[in-house]
């Protein structure tokens, strides 16, 4: 029987297991979820990649709805499961992350097989290759959207197979192959690793012209298919067993079978953790050229030189390996000539025999390894032009370069794959602290784990130091390193250059002064992303010219393009930048690009409210910057979208701007940022961005400003229904509108006034001051605040028991909405129909208003408002009465306020579980 606990299994059905038992969880869609979770386990999966491999490029208007939902559902089904180890589902923005144990997912247990069997004897390793191989249970990842690709499972499965068959063949297990390899290379000639394997066999088992005439048939169907002749290594293989010759290549597996070869490999890590998918995809590779990139530190080296090791007996002429001192503090980055004499000479070239000029020490290098099979690294690179030279000829050798730059040129020009190194994930990092400092407080090693960024040269580091210095505890590394000032000095090797921020202070050194200039910039800009036109606004060039800057920065693993134009620096990164701004940017300067960084974010929030609602307040910043120097916002979708990618970095400009005493700015910049939490509330966000607007109003003395942000919080406090010091807000706010002569002030507090009062139970007060408010918009024929007056005059005389007046006013205000275009008022217009038909007993009138509503709530992804309509739509179908669809109303209701506002989840719990 199965271990107790969660299991998911990919390759076959896809299927969620507690033990042996099978988990229902769902359709396709919920099933396609899971895989794309469990796939990338530990790491976060964006939601917009999630929304892509369900749907392709055509979702559907609800599809950020609908994966919500079923996570929702899959996170339920996790809760109710039996016994541990339980698996969870994090939201993690940008979207996210699934954490189960690595070795409960079929996929990844497959993966640790082929692992661990690269470092085994081949009778073992056959034994575990075997084992993963019966993980497969039919073609991968059925029963899920046809959308849902991996092909990398397909590429396992014969990293796998084609692993396994060496082992064998090594093992002398000739006839077994020949029956088993037999019908695969009949079926896909094509398929030259297994056609090799399958010569092996044939000529081993004494069927040598079998083997020849193997190699004429995927010969033929090479050139018939693609019109060339079959790779270097079948070919190389043609040429023994026609010259009978092969068994000197079978003999003395794990060494270089060619007496003499080199074999260069420094030293490698004792252990490598979480690199799983990394040595994967090294393992598949053809021959030719590859890149590992990745920032400072990120561990590109240690994870090449760990593979190499385990790689170096399929490469019998031997390894070649130099440091090329990219970007070492220490040396001055090799030069080609000096890297080939030093392989020339490894090659068995004799030091007076090494010639002088460049081109002849190229020629005879490639003159040497043609048509050998070695492997040759190229560790810390700084160009392609630095490595050109010392490319092998031919694909039976593999040249695998590090580089800090993406080498894009070699991509170009060479064909080499790209493979960017992310840091690892929060268990594999904690694993390396470990594996130095020793087991700890689970939850201190995960906080410094997290501190580190999880980036393996700053985890060595922090491991390094616990180790050495006894007296240090965690808990003291943890206090030393939640401290951002200090952080990177504590993350310093003491009489060394190789800390954290000296390996940074290199890539930073190397740049062009532009570009160099621009990051300075970028370290003093609040938040932790940026794109393209809020790097124009601070550095003050087009838009176009920032974003080359931006994908430039992140080709040399300064910055990592997160999302699409959306990048941002490792964590340590971005404290090396604000330090090195601190220090080299003059403090006008560094002032300038804050001004300019608040001046970017007035104007394009701005001009996104003005895309989502009806503006009432009299701010206009929208000319603070030229319209080609902002993002395109014409829709109220692009307008939304842009809040939710800025908002973290919205939030941190207020904070800079207040820290440095620019009230009027931080109250402006929060009042038109207001606009998106009306649309989208969130509670806690919400009220932290009002409370600050609030204080800088006070702080700056604005009447203005604190008039509007006090009709700001009463927004707050009417939209989750919270009434304390409502009211004296309200009454403030119209006392400063009042000073200040502003009609249109004026009424939107006095609006605001009425509906805290209706908020407090004084209905005969509320209708009256609402209703002052409509004779007051009708005289000055300000149709958008006639339409909110009306709206919540109906919500009073709602809940005073007033339903035909309150039907007559709402329908007069709905009709003001949609001639205005004005969605997100129509929702609220809509619901309180809905809620009025329920209350007079016009069932259908009911449901139809809710249905509509709920509808455009979705398309539109106001979130709070579908919660609010899915509660009425519920009761309406409670009433017909309609139970199981009620029931399913209340529990996505029920999910929405989890999030949205959580204070009415008891009572909706309780009123779902009264239905029967």
């Amino acid at each position: 029987m199965a271990d107790a606990g969660a299991r998911v299994e990919l390759l076959g059905p896809v299927r969620l297991l507690e033990g042996d038992r099978v988990v229902p969880i769902g359709g396709p869609g919920v099933r396609g979820l899971l895989a794309l979770l469990a796939l990338r386990a530990g790491k976060v999966v964006p939601l917009e990649e999630i929304i892509d491999a369900l749907w392709g490029h055509d979702p559907p208007a609800t599809a950020r709805t609908i994966v919500h939902g079923n996570v929702s559902h899959l996170r339920r089904i996790l809760r109710q499961m039996p016994g541990g180890p339980v698996a969870e589902i994090h939201t993690s923005p940008p979207g996210y992350q699934f954490a189960l144990a690595p070795e409960r997912i079929d996929v990844h247990q497959a993966r640790a097989l082929l692992d661990r069997a690269a470092l085994e004897p081949p009778e073992r390793a056959s034994e575990l290759l075997a084992r993963a191989l019966a993980l497969w249970q039919g073609p991968a990842l059925s029963g899920v959207p046809d959308s849902v690709r991996a092909p990398e499972l397909a590429d396992l499965w014969l990293a796998i197979h084609g692993a396994r068959v060496d082992a064998d063949l090594q093992l002398g297990r000739h006839n077994e192959l020949i029956v088993e390899l037999s019908p695969i290379v009949r079926a896909d000639p094509l398929a030259e690793r297994t056609a090799g394997q399958l010569m092996r066999a044939l000529y081993h088992g004494g069927r040598r012209a079998e083997a020849l005439e193997m190699y004429r048939t995927v010969h033929r169907a090479t050139l018939r298919t693609l019109g060339v002749e079959p790779g270097a290594d079948l070919r190389w293989l043609h040429e023994r067993v026609l010259n009978d010759d092969l068994v000197v290549r079978e003999a003395a597996v794990p060494a270089p079978a060619v007496p003499g070869a080199p074999s260069q490999l420094p030293p490698a890590v004792p252990a490598l953790a979480g690199r799983e998918a990394d040595l994967a995809w090294l393992d598949g590779l053809p021959g030719g050229v590859a890149v590992v990139s990745g920032t400072a530190g990120v561990g590109k080296s240690a994870l090449v030189i760990w593979w190499a090791h385990r790689a170096a007996r399929h490469f019998p002429d031997g390894v070649l390996f130099a440091s090329l001192h990219g970007f070492d503090p220490h040396h001055a980055p090799l030069e080609p000539a000096d890297l080939l004499a030093q392989f020339l000479l490894g090659l068995g070239v004799p030091a007076d025999e090494v010639p002088e000029r460049l081109n002849e020490r190229v020629a005879l290098y490639r003159s040497l390894i043609a048509g050998r099979r070695m492997l040759v690294l190229l560790d810390d690179v700084r160009s392609a032009e630095q490595v050109r030279p010392l490319l092998p000829p031919g694909s039976g050798s593999r040249t695998v370069v590090t580089s800090r730059s993406r080498l894009e040129g070699l991509v170009v020009s060479d064909a080499a794959r790209l493979r960017v190194l992310g840091t690892l994930a929060a268990d594999d990092a904690v694993r390396v602290l470990e594996e130095l400092a020793g087991p700890g407080d689970h939850d201190l090693n995960h906080a410094l784990a997290r501190l580190c960024g999880y980036l393996p040269l700053a985890l060595r580091i922090a491991g390094a130091r616990l180790a050495v210095s006894p007296q240090w505890t965690v808990q003291d590394l943890v206090t030393e390193l939640s401290d951002e000032c200090t952080r990177l000095s504590a993350l310093d090797v003491t009489g060394a250059d190789d800390g954290v921020r000296a390996a940074f202070d290199v890539s930073f050194r190397g740049l062009p002064t532009e570009l160099a200039h621009i990051l300075l910039r970028l370290g003093v800009t609040p938040g932790r992303q940026i794109g393209p036109h809020l790097t124009a606004a601070v550095a003050g060039i087009p838009v176009a010219e920032a974003r080359r800057a931006l994908r430039t920065l992140a080709a040399q693993s300064l910055l990592t393009e997160v999302a699409r134009d959306v990048f941002a620096p490792h964590d340590l990164v971005r404290l090396y930048l604000r330090e090195l701004a601190q220090s080299e940017l003059a403090p006008q300067e560094r002032v300038a690009v804050l001004d300019q960084a608040v001046r970017y974010h007035q104007a394009a929030s701005d001009t996104a409210r003005r895309r989502m609602l009806r503006i009432v307040d009299p701010l206009d910043l929208t000319d603070l910057v030229p319209a080609e120097g902002l993002p395109p916002l014409r829709t109220f979708d692009e307008a939304q979208d842009w809040f939710a990618a800025e908002w973290p970095t919205l939030l941190a400009v207020l904070d800079a701007a207040y820290a440095q005493a620019r009230y009027a700015d931080v109250w402006r910049l929060a009042r038109v940022a207001h606009t998106y939490r009306v649309v989208c509330p969130l509670y806690e966000e919400w009220t932290r961005l009002v409370d600050l607007g609030l204080a800088a109003a006070e702080a700056a003395e604005e009447p203005l400003g604190q008039c509007w942000m006090l009709i700001s919080r009463c927004a707050i406090a009417l939209t989750f229904e919270l009434s304390l010091d409502s009211f004296a807000d309200a009454e403030r706010a119209v006392e400063l509108a009042g000073e200040l002569a502003d009609e249109r002030s004026s009424t939107v507090a006095r609006i605001h006034l009425g509906s805290v009062l209706t908020l407090l139970g004084r209905y005969d007060e509320a209708i009256g001051c609402l209703l002052e408010a409509v004779a007051e918009t009708e005289r000055t024929g300000d149709l958008e605040l006639r339409g909110q007056a009306l709206n919540n005059c109906a919500e009073t005389e709602k809940r005073a028991g007033r339903p035909v007046e309150a039907i007559s006013h709402q329908l007069a205000s709905l009709r003001i909405d949609r001639e205005l275009g004005d969605d997100s008022y129509a929702v609220v217009s809509m619901n309180n129909l809905a809620e009025l038909h329920l209350c007079v007993g016009d069932l259908d009138s009911a449901e139809r208003y809710a249905t509509e509503a709920v509808a455009l709530a979705v398309t539109r992804q106001f979130e709070l408002q579908e919660a609010i309509l899915r509660v009425t739509l519920a009761r309406i179908l409670r009433a017909r009465p309609a139970v199981p669809q009620a029931r399913a109303e209340y529990e996505r209701a029920i999910e929405l306020h989890e999030r949205m506002n959580p204070s009415r989840i008891e009572a909706l719990r309780k009123e779902a579980a009264e239905l029967h």
